[in-house]
């Protein structure tokens, strides 16, 4: 009995004092450059378990805003489900930063649709970004990796969550389906309320959601269920948006904790087979 207990004290020590690093499996980051604003983003890229043997499968793709948050939540999230056969497989991709940037600066420039005046910090990019992850991130992953051109899915949250429906309202079959978390709404006033939709050609899934205690009452600074909800009857109601919507709030979430059960509740919706 001594001796197992020497041995499983050892082998604890070993683990925490190994100099290993731990890695998210069948995953690399690489970088892409933005030419016409001369911007170098990194990409982190995740395959799925059956990519190297099932060399003649294609797979959707699950495009991910604020990288080196959202990244290792849905890595994690969804490596069981996917791995035991109850939920599609599908390479997912992280769209970071740009290199160089500080604190929040390169998110606040590229996923807000218009210029604020009131912001110390510059905004507006969100059509410039969208036109690089089409022109630029999609042609690189479509011609290194199996992947699908007709399956993709934008998962954003918070501003990622404005970006994504700034992306859903101007170009709607950019992508097949969209998870918005959180969204940003009161940004510029409320100014994607009042964004034209463009009709799609292509029905498109949309799963959004926010936290039930995303409101001042409960430290917020803004209302995002107000804003959440405004956004949900603009989407329900827009003849010209072809799209099946799924609105949901999450009970006893904050901002800061919402987005983990919104991208695994979302991407089960999709997913789920």
């Amino acid at each position: 009995m001594k001796s197992l207990l020497f041995i499983i004290t050892l082998l604890i020590s070993t683990c925490l004092h190994s100099s290993t690093k731990f890695e998210v499996p069948r995953s690399s980051i690489v970088e892409v450059k933005e030419l016409a604003k001369d911007r170098i983003y990194p990409l982190f890229i995740k395959l799925p378990k059956s990519y190297e043997k099932e060399r003649d499968r294609e797979y959707p793709v699950i495009y991910l805003t604020d990288a080196w948050y959202s990244f290792q939540i849905v890595s994690g999230a969804t490596r069981f489900p996917m791995n035991s056969g109850v939920m599609e497989e599908a390479i997912i991709v992280g769209i970071s930063y740009s290199k160089g940037s500080r604190g929040s600066s390169s998110r606040i420039r590229d996923y807000t649709p218009t210029k604020a005046a009131d912001w110390k910090s510059a905004t507006g990019n969100a059509a410039g970004h969208a036109e690089f992850i089409r022109s630029t991130v999609f042609p690189y992953i479509e011609s290194n990796y199996r992947a699908s051109k007709e399956e993709r899915t934008f998962v954003g949250n918070s501003l990622g969550g404005l970006f994504g429906t700034h992306i859903l309202l101007t170009e709607p079959d950019m992508f097949s389906s969209y998870i918005i978390g959180s969204p940003s709404v009161w940004f510029d006033d409320n100014v994607i309320l009042s964004q034209a939709a463009t009709p799609a050609d292509k029905s498109v899934k949309v799963y959004l959601s926010v936290g039930s205690l995303e409101t001042p009452d409960y430290g917020g600074k803004q209302d995002m269920v107000a804003g959440a909800k405004a956004l949900a009857e603009k989407l329900s109601k827009n003849s010209v948006l072809n799209i099946e919507l799924k609105f949901s709030i999450i009970s006893d979430a904050y901002h800061d904790t919402a987005f983990p059960t919104t991208a695994i509740q979302g991407l089960d919706w999709i997913y789920r087979k």
